[in-house]
């Protein structure tokens, strides 16, 4: 595919600190012999397009003809990110460049190739493994696992080769907290810290409204820049006396009905039915909750028939009902009962955890929630969701897996309902 001209690049004024990650590898810079830079601070800070012009500029003036790696999370993730401002960049400056999509993707510009690869499980070192490359962009490295980083590195074995890192904080035991960023200086690695205020390019009115969605923890790393530990209670935003309506509380109109499942054998099944209400706030207004481990377990066949009995109990039709796809079994059993404009509303959910914990999160911190007191499991999990401090020790963001069984539904439905948290600037 040859290279496209109408993507033009905007030029902005760049901040010092992106001068810094443009200009670092040249040979007037006092980190001219540096191995490789880390960018790496707050979202929306201006460090990608910073680190895309000095990787491909540098790459352009050091070599000609050699290969290079450029990884993302997903390849979709590094055309998303990466490979579009890239060649809207290239197209600015008037370098042509050839963008070939096969089974083997690369970017052709000048004589050099850039080879495009997703790093996001154990398996994918397995695919750069006998490349020689002059060097490595690595975009999200920090969701990357270690044994792809350090496959990628040793691919880079042409004299002067230098690595490009970029990505966002995560936990302070994160592995590339613990062997990159905080050895950077023996490691021979700039390490450039970003912040909000280094993209000139946002204004005041798109800074506050990144702050206000985001809450806790997201906002000490994606606004604060800082690698801090996901500890503690989930949503302890959470009042009881501001969330919970109570039972002679009048609700508003519900304009629309969403229900999420959260299907089990051995633990908790639970429906969670929810509505969007005439005053913009998500209102979880019932629960039905069954625990196999306390209480005599049910077929799948037996979920299904309590389904159909509890949502034929609230006389709605629910836009979507939101299920694991994984609960495979359960589903085809509601496809054996209920009716045919029901399992027209039977939607996979979206099973991405921490996206949404963080989008729960921001909903509740803006009010934005309200429970009703009958739905006592809801309001039991809710204040006791919390963080797994071990698998925090190991880098990772998990919860603990107990207290989910009503939280879960919750956020497939944030999830799948995130275009209308969008709107009101909170996702």
């Amino acid at each position: 595919m040859k290279n496209k001209r109408n993507a033009v690049f905007k030029w902005k004024p760049f901040s010092k600190k992106q001068k810094k990650l443009i200009m670092w590898w040249m040979k007037e810079s006092p980190y001219y012999d540096y191995d490789g830079v880390i960018a790496q601070g707050s979202i929306r800070s201006g460090k990608t397009v910073a680190m895309v012009d000095s990787f491909v500029m540098w790459s352009l003036e050091t070599f000609d003809g050699e290969n290079f790696i450029m990884a993302g999370k997903t390849m979709g993730a590094l055309k998303r990110n990466v490979l579009e401002p890239m060649f809207k960049i290239l197209n600015a400056k008037g370098i042509p460049y050839n963008y070939i999509r096969s089974d083997d993707p690369r970017v052709e510009i000048g004589n050099n190739t850039y080879y495009l690869f997703g790093g996001n499980n154990e398996q994918s070192q397995d695919t750069v493994q006998g490349l020689t490359a002059a060097g490595a962009f690595l975009d999200e490295v920090a969701l990357m696992p270690e044994s792809f980083v350090t496959q990628v590195e040793g691919r880079c074995s042409v004299d002067g080769a230098k690595y490009f890192y970029n990505c966002n904080p995560k936990g302070p035991y994160h592995w590339f907290k613990e062997n990159y960023i905080d050895k950077a200086k023996e490691k021979l690695l700039l390490d450039l810290h970003f912040k909000l205020d280094d993209n000139l390019s946002l204004s005041e009115r798109v800074k506050e409204r990144l702050k206000r969605i985001k809450t806790g923890v997201f906002y000490k790393r994606d606004i604060e820049g800082l690698w801090v530990v996901a500890e503690g209670i989930i949503y302890e935003m959470f009042d009881h006396d501001k969330h919970v309506v109570k039972k002679n509380d009048k609700l508003p109109a519900i304009r629309k009905y969403w229900v999420a499942c959260d299907y089990g054998t051995s633990n908790a099944t639970t429906f969670i039915l929810h509505g969007l209400g005439a005053d913009g706030r998500l209102y979880i207004l019932d629960e039905y909750y069954h625990s196999g481990a306390k209480e005599r377990k049910k077929s799948p066949s037996k979920y299904a028939k309590d389904f159909k009995e509890w949502i034929s109990k609230h006389k709605i039709m629910p836009e979507r009902i939101f299920i694991d796809p994984s609960a495979e079994g359960f589903i085809l059993e509601l496809y054996a009962v209920l009716s045919p404009r029901l399992k027209s509303r039977i939607q996979a959910s979206d099973n991405e955890v921490k996206r949404g914990i963080e989008l729960v999160s921001s909903i509740i911190d803006n009010d934005l929630l309200r429970v009703h007191e009958r739905c006592a499991n809801v309001l039991k999990e809710i204040t006791a969701y919390a963080w797994d401090e071990k698998a925090a020790e190991r880098g990772e963001d998990k919860p603990i897996k107990a207290n989910d069984h009503c939280m879960d539904p919750i956020r497939y439905t944030a999830n799948g309902t995130r275009m209308i948290w969008q709107g009101k600037g909170i996702a």
